[in-house]
């Protein structure tokens, strides 16, 4: 094969023909080889290769093998792939699919169940839903198939691909609300992928666990470097994803990636016990801060294996940089977590003042990154991409939104994102900030705060929320009240059974807001508890 070809199945193409026998996938309940999945994948593959016109087939599935065909059959063509999600209401679904032009649009069953007939009308010519899926053209010209019946050969060999070629297009939601479709090249998850396989080490004898929805980037990571080192990835059903340490344990996983919110909902249930995961010799956390207490408790849990906190946002391709949890702990002492780390060799990192300049050793500032894993750019977002990806004095760099530092030893911290810095009666206040004393006081790591309400810019008050740890408000305010000014705490504490996520299992501080919104808050939470 040319040495140019940056297909992103390439090594999962070769080791199908080396080790056809090897266990590639595990999803649904079905087990698939290295040479069953690439004949799946080749088929699909030569059903789409001659649709190519914009270059990008949609993926309106997760967590099923319709969508890991959808994607690896795109990227086989030489096309990128764009992972929908299942929650998004038509509307947005349609708007998406108008302005990505897709050439074609793979569906598992819970995909096609959303082709109602707007949806539809907006879908590109082909469709590709389960065997058994009814669905009728919305338009002359429109074809929907099955991919069991899809007559086309077998597209032997992997498309070329170039190294500036898109690879993939992922919508995250951003700090507004609208999503940002980031756009990232074929070269640059290569480049990726060749740094991180010193560290994560992956072994064809490496069993994978899969926690995560396709939508969110660290699906990225977990797909095609499983693919590359010849391993098996095993993925959660949405059932599964209760009782993690459980399919952990049945599938006798090895290496481990979520973000840091799962530890938390193990310890309140009380499975996270000392020793439990024998099994892990990898387990990798990021998407959140990741408190010392949780780290330290996973770490017992799992006591074969290693911990590494990552850093990276999507716009980066994955992960930027990296912390292992040692003993002693690297920490951000202001946040209880642990440190973000150094950043990987080829990985630039700055941080900047709110004019793109340099500040001081210590001192905060907007994490900034350079590197050949920079993305594109924002999908069909000029202005954006413009703004988040600037040129300073002759380097392209991306300005992440994330305030950060870096200690005298060179080790990077986060302190939060910009936009979660509030000002209350005038003071300016991190939120995270207020976690790290919320989550101590309150025992849990399930804790969050939010600036409400907010008016003309400037906030009331704080009103936090907790899970567990069965420690009255006042008692929890009073702790908190040794290490915060007075101005930082919480006017109203609630305890809810359980902490609203997002998609990618991130605690959701809009919930939260929407909640206060729509009364939770009525009365101040000093003369009751609310359950929700």
């Amino acid at each position: 094969m040319p040495s140019d070809n940056y297909n992103l199945v390439l090594s999962f193409a070769r080791r199908a023909r080396s080790h056809p026998g090897d266990l590639a996938l595990v999803v649904g309940g079905e087990a698939f080889s290295y040479g069953d999945l690439s004949e799946k994948v080749s088929a699909l593959a030569a059903a789409l290769a001659p649709l190519r016109r914009s270059g990008r087939i949609g993926v309106l599935g997760t967590r099923s093998l319709e969508a890991y065909l959808g994607i690896l059959g795109a990227c086989w063509a030489g096309f990128a792939y764009v992972p929908l999600n299942l929650k998004w209401p038509a509307e947005r679904l349609v708007a998406l699919m108008r302005l990505l032009d897709l050439d074609a649009l793979v569906c598992d069953a819970n995909g096609a169940a959303l082709l109602g007939a707007e949806v539809l009308a907006a879908a590109p010519d082909l469709v590709v839903a389960p065997d058994g899926e009814t669905i009728s053209p919305a338009r002359r010209g429109q074809r929907l198939a099955s991919r069991e019946r899809l007559a086309a050969p077998l597209l032997p060999e992997p498309t070329h691909v170039p190294a500036d070629a898109l690879g993939y297009v992922i919508f995250t939601s951003g700090t507004t609300g609208l999503p940002k479709g980031v756009m990232i090249s074929a070269g640059s998850l290569a480049h990726y992928v060749e740094q991180s396989r010193s560290w994560t080490a992956y072994r064809p004898q490496d069993r994978i666990g899969e926690a995560c929805d396709v939508t969110f980037d660290l699906t990225v990571h977990n797909l095609f470097l499983c693919l590359e080192a010849g391993a098996s990835l095993h993925v959660m059903s949405q059932l599964e994803l209760m009782a993690p340490a459980r399919f952990i344990r049945r599938q006798a996983l090895t290496v481990w990636m979520s973000v840091p919110t799962v530890i938390g909902l193990m310890r309140r249930s009380g499975v996270l016990k000392p020793g439990l995961l024998p099994s892990l010799r990898l387990s990798i956390f990021c998407g959140e801060p990741l408190p010392l207490e949780a780290a330290q408790a996973w770490a017992a849990a799992a006591p074969n294996g290693v911990v590494e906190n990552i850093y990276g946002p999507t716009e980066c391709t994955v992960i930027g940089l990296r912390q292992r949890l040692t003993d002693p702990p690297v920490l951000t002492q202001s946040r209880g977590i642990v440190a973000i780390g150094a950043p990987y060799p080829t990985m630039e990192v700055a941080i900047l003042d709110d004019r793109q300049r340099p500040v001081p050793p210590g001192a905060p500032g907007e994490i900034a990154l350079a590197g050949p894993q920079l993305g594109i750019g924002y999908f069909g977002q000029p202005e954006l991409t413009a703004d988040r990806f600037r040129v300073i004095d002759g380097k392209r760099w991306y300005l992440t939104g994330d305030l950060g530092s870096r200690d005298a030893d060179g080790v990077f911290h986060h302190l939060g994102r910009i936009d979660n810095q509030v000002k209350v009666k005038g003071n300016r206040i991190e939120l995270e900030e207020v976690d790290m004393h919320l989550r101590r006081a309150a025992g849990t790591e399930l804790a969050a705060t939010v600036a409400w309400p907010v008016t003309h810019g400037s906030a009331e008050g704080l009103v936090s929320f907790v899970v567990g740890g069965g420690i009255a408000e006042d008692e929890i305010r009073a702790r908190m009240l040794t290490g915060l000014p007075r101005y930082m705490l919480p006017a109203a504490i609630h305890r809810l059974d359980a902490m609203p996520q997002n998609v990618n299992g991130k605690i959701d501080r809009r919930a939260l807001l929407a909640l206060l919104d729509l009364g939770v808050a009525a009365t101040p939470a000093r003369t009751r508890e609310t359950v929700a």
